[in-house]
């Protein structure tokens, strides 16, 4: 069932959002060659704790981090550990969520420890750019496909696939609400958009093929191929006058 939040919910949202987009860039500030995984994760737990907020991935369906961190060809849910240790060159996702007063904030991106190739930065830059290609579509009576029609042409356009094993998705008192955003579909299909609606749109890019595998640990997902992925995430509020960003830091 689809939730519209009220104004005083869509405030709660914009709280816990600001929250969770601190908390991504204090750990995007400590992503350099040399840090651990874990290291990051401490820095992303500390910040949302010290702001009041609660960790939304820390034990979500028995997820054992407050942070999702995948490196190069992880593309999402990769397990922080103290044996991870960033190189030169790598592209880091972050994937993270704050629960405050009820209401969650879910945002990721991708960064670079040290200097990354041409091909890491370059993917990065466009998942990033598609993302903001796709969050003006994010409109009353719009429609989900004009969500993930933006994504997809600017990403194929450009030589990357989507995966579409796994989605953008509602949120508000939970990480995941109904419904469901592809990275992939058809300008003026599927469901209609409403006022009060508030969703997270995230692109996961390949720089190869769309297929993806899950690893034995039962989180992290990998591309098949062995290409780079990048990953970035905003929560949308749509209103009457637009999609506005909630996952923002302050100033």
């Amino acid at each position: 069932m689809i939730s519209l939040k009220t104004a005083r919910e869509l405030s709660l949202m914009r709280d816990a959002g600001r929250i969770a987009a601190e908390a991504l860039l204090r750990v995007g500030e400590a992503v350099k060659p040399g840090v651990t995984t874990a290291e990051l994760n401490r820095i992303a737990h500390d910040y949302i704790s010290h702001c009041g907020a609660a960790p939304t991935f820390l034990n979500y369906n028995g997820f054992p981090a407050c942070a999702c961190i995948s490196v190069n060809d992880e593309v999402i849910h990769g397990i922080p550990s103290k044996k991870r240790v960033l190189r030169e060159g790598d592209l880091v996702s972050v994937d993270l969520g704050a629960t405050y007063r009820g209401y969650v904030g879910d945002t990721a991106a991708s960064f670079a420890a040290g200097k990354l190739g041409e091909t890491a930065q370059r993917l990065r830059e466009t998942t990033r750019a598609a993302l903001f290609a796709a969050i003006p579509k994010a409109v009353p009576d719009g429609r989900v496909g004009d969500i993930g029609a933006a994504v997809q042409s600017y990403c194929e356009a450009r030589g990357y696939s989507l995966v579409r094993d796994f989605t953008g998705h509602g949120v508000g008192k939970e990480l995941h609400e109904d419904p469901s955003i592809p990275n992939v579909g058809t300008a003026g299909h599927g469901l209609r958009l409403r006022a009060g609606m508030t969703i997270a749109i995230e692109p996961m890019v390949n720089a190869g093929k769309s297929g993806v595998r899950v690893l034995p640990d039962g989180w992290t997902v990998k591309t098949k191929d062995g290409t780079l992925s990048a990953h970035f995430e905003h929560t949308i509020a749509i209103t009457p006058n637009g999609a506005v960003i909630l996952t923002k830091a302050e100033g």
